[in-house]
């Protein structure tokens, strides 16, 4: 499991490069999702991926177990979605005023507006 984690993850960094290297605004933002989505699931799994049992309280007892997987990974990794949702959303914003002003998403043909 942690082998084709690890696979998936090196795919996703791969591609995220690839694309940003790329000459289109689009491929670019593109790379960037997939560079956000295998940080996250590096951090996801540097975490360890273990089966536990949910953490339910017991009847009679006070509080459940400390059997329920690590929060810390959790809670950053829902943090690092947020963060990397907004910056999409500006990207994507950006890449549309860009195309609507210049007129393509070619990011050498841009240099030649630059007054």
């Amino acid at each position: 499991m942690q082998i084709s984690l690890a696979l998936l993850i090196a795919v996703l960094f791969g591609c995220g490069f690839y694309l940003i290297m790329r000459r289109s605004y689009l491929k670019v933002i593109l790379g960037i999702m997939l560079l956000s989505h295998a940080a996250n699931m590096l951090v996801f799994t540097s975490a360890g991926i273990v089966r536990s049992p949910a953490p339910l309280v017991p009847e009679g007892m006070q509080a459940a177990e400390a059997s329920g997987a690590d929060p810390v990974p959790q809670a950053l990794v829902l943090t690092a979605i947020v963060i990397s949702f907004g910056v999409t959303a500006f990207a994507l914003v950006l890449f549309r005023r860009a195309y609507d002003v210049v007129g393509t998403d070619d990011i050498d043909e841009l240099r030649h507006t630059e007054i």
